[in-house]
């Protein structure tokens, strides 16, 4: 708080009399502005629309409010005091449409003189009006570092001793560490209402809480669709073959999660076939990795913004940096980023900012972008630096759609001991993991019919009866392997 006090000093000192505040926690704001105010002997006011104007002189009592709950009164009284205040006006974003308000806030913003008032606005969210906005200054109440989030937890750990006996928090180092980084990015009083939760519930905080945490965290910044979280990610268990990515993850799973380490991995792309595995790839990442999983969505991103694209795509990024550390996964980012003439140059607008984003983030996030029309992506996404790595995901051998029938047999809790996965992976020639996948649900479809469990020959004929993307699209994906060859990494 103390350098937060002592910046929002120099703004004042630079004669600024319009200063907005942008913050969810207006209690912190509150109480930094007193601290300023008793520091620099400023008489300080505070305006809301339901106690009107009340005068706090170092913690004195508040005046009667009166007339002052009237916006236009209230900010009359600003203009007119000749004792150079401090006036914090909380929430009057609401009121802005009144021309008489608009020309109020600029009188006051335009005020000369060592005794001219000083006004601060302060609300989650404030757009000044057009006329206002060069004469005022914003400043941004800092989040709470490690080191306080630290002993946020540990006074709410105390709080909860307490009041249970004497009983202390069960807990482990590793897991509180991973506690704090994962609040990083809250308000004061968030992060402590969610240690709060965290701990009230059974006195512990493990490994099992994490997800949680990051799901109700997410919630609380969330952007309305244009990321999603995924609560359930998988594990490399869930996923067959890929296993040079597996490696590749795992050399770098220390130096991404490492504080201070100079050198992070940024991210990777996932390029192949339809249904062969990048999308479970990518939710196995955050899986091994133990982090948060973000989706972010460029359909919901283009239609439910139209006209802000790329506004909405910065602030979804920003949000994706509160979240670090994280997984950002960019699912079929061709269909976000393929480039033309008809949209009025808004993919090429969208382009621009998610390049430079990427160049230039350094919150541990680690993008993990899929495409499966790779020839519609545009070269200054693929050159090398972009990615950490491009792996291309080809249809599974014989061994791994063995597996993949394994899989989701014992997935849906099926007894593996009477199929020969050998018979079945070499009639599956051809065959995606989600083509085998879909020949597991037909089988068992067929044996609810008869009610019975699917055997092998069900299986069989579930294969027969497909015709696999390997046989449909067969040029396209002599393509897409003749594209892959040299330029990526297999798998």
């Amino acid at each position: 708080m103390k350098n937060d006090i002592r910046d929002l000093g120099l703004v004042l000192e630079s004669r600024t009399r319009l200063v907005v505040i942008e913050s969810w926690d207006e209690g912190r704001v509150l109480e930094t502005l007193t601290g300023m105010a008793v520091s620099r002997g400023l008489t300080l006011h505070v305006w809301s629309v339901t106690e009107g104007l009340r005068h706090l002189a170092f913690g004195g009592e508040a005046l009667d409010a009166g007339e002052s709950c009237s916006a236009e009164i209230a900010l009359k009284r600003v203009k007119h005091d000749p004792l150079g205040s401090l006036y914090v006006f909380c929430d009057l974003h609401p009121f802005l449409e009144s021309p008489t308000l608009v020309r109020l806030l600029k009188e006051i913003a335009m005020a000369q003189g060592l005794s001219a008032p000083t006004l601060v606005l302060v609300s989650h969210a404030f757009k000044l009006p057009p006329e206002v906005q060069r004469y005022a200054a914003r400043f941004s109440v800092s989040l709470p570092s490690e080191e306080e989030l630290l002993s946020i937890v540990r006074e709410e750990a105390t709080v909860w001793s307490e009041r249970n006996r004497g009983s202390r928090v069960r807990t482990d180092n590793r897991t509180l560490q991973q506690v704090v980084k994962n609040l990083r990015g809250l308000s004061h009083a968030e992060a402590r209402s969610m240690a709060h939760n965290l701990i009230c519930d059974d006195g512990a905080i493990t490994q099992d809480d994490l997800p949680e945490l990051n799901r109700k965290k997410f919630e609380l910044l969330d952007m309305q669709g244009v990321l999603g979280f995924e609560y359930e990610t998988a594990r490399f268990a869930d996923v067959g073959g890929l296993q040079n990515f597996r490696r590749w993850l795992s050399e770098r799973q220390a130096a991404f999660l490492a504080a201070g380490t100079a050198d992070k991995p940024r991210g990777v792309m996932l390029v192949g076939v339809q249904g062969g595995g990048k999308s479970m790839a990518a939710k196995a990442v955050a899986g091994l990795w133990g982090l948060p999983l973000l989706r972010l969505d460029f359909a919901c991103l283009y239609n439910k913004f139209f006209g802000e694209t790329e506004r909405n795509l910065r602030e979804a990024l920003k949000l994706a940096e509160q979240m670090a550390p994280c997984v950002l996964w960019m699912d079929e980012l061709e269909k976000g980023l393929a480039t033309g003439e008809m949209d009025g140059g808004v993919s090429q607008r969208v382009l621009g900012t998610l390049l430079t984003w990427m160049a230039e983030r350094d919150a541990p996030v680690f993008m993990v972008a899929t495409a499966n029309a790779v020839d519609r992506l545009p070269p200054e996404l693929l050159r090398k630096g972009r990615f950490d790595e491009l792996f291309f995901v080809d249809l599974p051998d014989g061994p791994t759609r063995a597996e993949i029938f394994r899989i989701h047999l014992m997935r849906r809790e099926l007894k593996v001991d009477g199929f020969d996965f050998a018979v079945l992976a070499s009639a599956a020639d051809g065959f995606s993991g989600a083509e085998i996948e879909q020949v597991v649900v037909s089988a068992v479809y067929a044996g609810q019919a008869q009610s019975r469990d699917p055997d092998q020959s069900m299986l069989l004929d579930c294969i027969r009866a497909t015709a696999p993307l390997s046989v449909v699209m067969a040029e396209k994906l002599d393509a897409l392997r003749q594209w892959a060859s040299g330029r990526t990494v297999s798998a």
